[in-house]
């Protein structure tokens, strides 16, 4: 599938610099994982791969993802003291440089959280202008920008599931932007990643959850949001 790309790409978002990469763009990464783990994380473990390993504590790219995560905006002017506000909140994290992963985009951070009982897993991609791609998300790959309401849903790898959830949706009169679908195996389990130019209500996502053969459900309504 190829990249996505948007305004942001000729003009940016508002943002505290100095970067729209290495700040805005790690934000927005950060954001993702505040959404979609409920919160600040407990405890965040934080790569940093090739171009960010580099350059991560003198581009703000540590302060921003740490801002991100505790679900600050681009533009929020706290982000410069996100150490601090950090500690206030008893938020563990560390980070990790990796210098030279050549699998990788140049600007990837990749976030292991826990929080409770939950812990995810994701790679992101800054690549300028404050446009994000989440790569992976718990093992499977991915390829969305978070710029819109997003469903993520992990089931047995079963006949008619994608059609299933494709024909609830459009019950709904939600329609499906973008879609991936990435597998551990045949018959095993897959997660689907569903674009959508709307949200579904909650009554729907919540019988989703209800479906035997469907393990988890989680909505990501646009980033910025």
């Amino acid at each position: 599938m190829a990249d996505k790309s948007s305004i942001f790409d000729m003009i940016g978002p508002i943002m505290i610099g100095p970067s729209s990469s290495h700040t805005a763009g790690v934000v927005r990464i950060g954001r993702v994982g505040f959404k979609m783990i409920g919160g600040i994380p407990e405890h965040a473990e934080i790569v940093f791969y090739n171009s960010f390993a580099r350059t991560y504590e003198g581009h703000g790219s540590d302060k921003a993802i740490i801002s991100g995560l505790m679900g600050m905006s681009t533009d929020d002017p706290n982000i410069k003291k996100s150490f601090e506000i950090a500690e206030a909140k008893s938020f563990d994290y560390e980070f990790r440089p990796v210098g030279n992963a050549s699998a990788h985009h140049p600007n990837t951070i990749k976030l292991i959280l826990t929080k409770e009982d939950r812990k995810l897993e994701i790679v992101g991609v800054s690549k300028g202008g404050g446009i994000i791609s989440i790569r992976q998300v718990n093992g499977y790959s991915s390829n969305f920008s978070a710029n819109s309401p997003t469903l993520i849903v992990t089931a047995e790898d079963r006949k008619g599931s994608i059609s299933f959830i494709s024909n609830l949706l459009a019950q709904e009169d939600v329609n499906i932007a973008e879609m991936t679908v990435s597998r551990k195996g045949k018959h095993q389990t897959a997660c689907q990643f569903i674009e959508m130019d709307s949200a579904p209500r909650d009554i729907t996502l919540e019988y989703l959850k209800s479906i035997k053969w469907v393990q988890d459900v989680t909505f990501l309504p646009n980033v910025d949001d």
